[in-house]
């Protein structure tokens, strides 16, 4: 069980809640400064002062006064208005982090919900009730406006449910639970869609896929050094201490740690002096790839314990101020970031395959590893699909925070396109793992050419592990299913 405090929330207690189902309890000192807050803005109702998204209208209409009397119908006008996303739908995991994260933030007592509200989030997340919520629409500024108002509508008895991987109607989960749709108050439909949630759960997921293949890439890339006879001269630590980057000195580290004991690898000298970039450079590239995660953790980890909505509410309800804070600009750099450091695990990854496949460059391996040269292709068209996916991420790459369109009559002028950023990190993300099973498969041919026998005992027990899920290479037959498999085996 993980308490959420709305400012201790961690990636690793996120890993728990979304691959592991761990559940979530409320923290009691929060829910008193929930309560606290819910209590100004009661009092602003009743007394009848003017405070954004209260008792004013929304965005370019925040000029216009409501009355006490339309105040809820004010919520959830808003909702349906604002659940206008298109396009796929982020997948269950994605939504199940969005429950929680928004969750969280509103435990931090700046929004003025109530507790019931909060309550029923997590009886969500402790039950798997996730919302389907299309991934497109947000600017990323006013918050992911469009996508957690497809969140919202779940808490109203509206929109759909994921279930046993299809989607089912809320107001029937609620139905089949005895339970009635929450009824939304004065500003609680503002404080359940004014924040960075979409881009922030894509984004944990992001991280937590990416540092998975990071590690995964290293233990491959030690296979096709093992299959090309590579020099390990290259990792002694005293290069890589030269230069200071801690991240590249551990990358280094880990892999002499995986080819410990080969019989395949080579100094410098006994079969060539230096090797190609691809794998020379392997400490200096991935390592930069590292620091990359280790800023893209940083951003994601104050982001998820981070009040994102707008007003917000301090010194039990003296103080109401309208903000930005729904701006997603950090998680927009931290997703752009992300994108390029994911996409050069795949491209150096694509040139090892390269040279696994060339006879000129492979070291006596069957040329295209074909068990019939000529006869069958091998992996001749597995480098291609590689080359494909590496150059689509080269365009994905293009960062999506140096784009702004003016929304709400000008009002809100300058956004984010955060959530934009995060979406093509995550098919980054998918193209590098495929990209990185290429290389697997490719890798794991060279060895049993070369003689499992003299590997690595590391890198030997992972090359078995692949093997319960694919053959190498022996002879041509439909590579795209394998391809899947191990893509599979490294995300699971």
């Amino acid at each position: 069980m993980i308490e959420l405090t709305g400012s201790s929330l961690t990636l690793k207690q996120m890993e728990e809640i979304l691959y592991k189902g761990e559940q979530v309890v409320l923290n009691a000192d929060a829910l008193e400064r929930v309560k606290k807050s819910r209590a100004a803005v009661d009092r602003v109702v009743h007394n009848d002062k003017t405070v954004y998204g209260i008792n004013t209208g929304f965005g370019k209409f925040s000029d216009v006064k409501i009355d006490e009397k339309d105040t809820k119908a004010l919520q959830l006008h808003l909702i349906r208005s604002h659940a206008c996303g298109v396009g796929d739908c982020f997948p269950e995991i994605v939504s199940r982090a969005m429950v929680v994260l928004r969750l969280n933030a509103l435990m931090k007592g700046f929004s003025g919900i109530r507790v019931e509200v909060l309550e029923r989030f997590a009886f969500m997340v402790n039950n798997s009730i996730h919302p389907v919520i299309p991934q497109q629409g947000s600017l990323g500024a006013s918050g992911d406006l469009a996508p957690l108002s497809h969140l919202a509508l779940v808490l109203l008895g509206e929109g759909f449910v994921w279930r046993d991987g299809g989607q089912i109607p809320a107001e029937q989960v609620w139905q089949d639970l005895d339970m009635e749709p929450i009824v939304l108050e004065a500003k609680e439909g503002l404080a359940l869609i004014n924040g960075t949630q979409a881009m922030t759960a894509q984004g944990v997921v992001n991280y937590l896929e990416s540092e998975k293949l990071a590690y995964d890439s290293e233990w491959i890339a030690a296979m096709t050094m093992e299959a090309l006879h590579g020099i390990t001269d290259a990792f002694h630590p005293a290069i890589h201490e030269a230069r200071g980057y801690q991240e590249q000195v551990d990358v280094a580290a880990r892999i002499l740690n995986w080819l410990e004991g080969s019989q395949l690898t080579t100094v410098q000298g006994e079969k060539r002096v230096q090797d190609a970039y691809s794998i020379r450079c392997i400490p200096q590239v991935n390592g930069a790839s590292w620091q990359v995660l280790s800023y893209v953790k940083e951003k994601l980890e104050i982001e998820m314990n981070a009040a994102t909505d707008n007003p917000l509410i301090f010194e039990d309800g003296e103080v109401v101020v309208s903000g930005g804070n729904f701006h997603g600009q950090p998680i927009a750099f931290a997703m752009d970031f992300l994108k390029i450091g994911m996409a050069e695990l795949a491209n150096i990854s694509e040139r090892r395959i390269e040279r696994l496949v060339n006879p000129q460059l492979n070291e006596g391996l069957p040329p295209f590893l074909s068990p019939q040269p000529g006869l069958q292709s091998g992996a001749m068209i597995l480098q291609y699909s590689a080359a494909s996916l590496v150059s689509e991420n080269k365009t994905l790459a293009h960062p999506a925070s140096v784009d702004s369109i003016p929304s709400s009559g000008n009002q809100e002028d300058h956004v984010s396109m955060g959530t934009i950023g995060s979406r093509h990190a995550g098919q980054i993300i998918k193209n590098a793992r495929n990209v990185l099973a290429i290389e697997a498969l490719c890798a794991i041919t060279g060895c049993v050419f070369r003689g499992i026998e003299k590997m690595s005992p590391k890198t030997r027990k992972e090359l078995e592990g692949l093997l319960e899920v694919v053959e190498p290479i022996n002879e041509d037959r439909i590579f795209g299913p394998d391809i899947e498999k191990i893509a599979e085996y490294l995300k699971a």
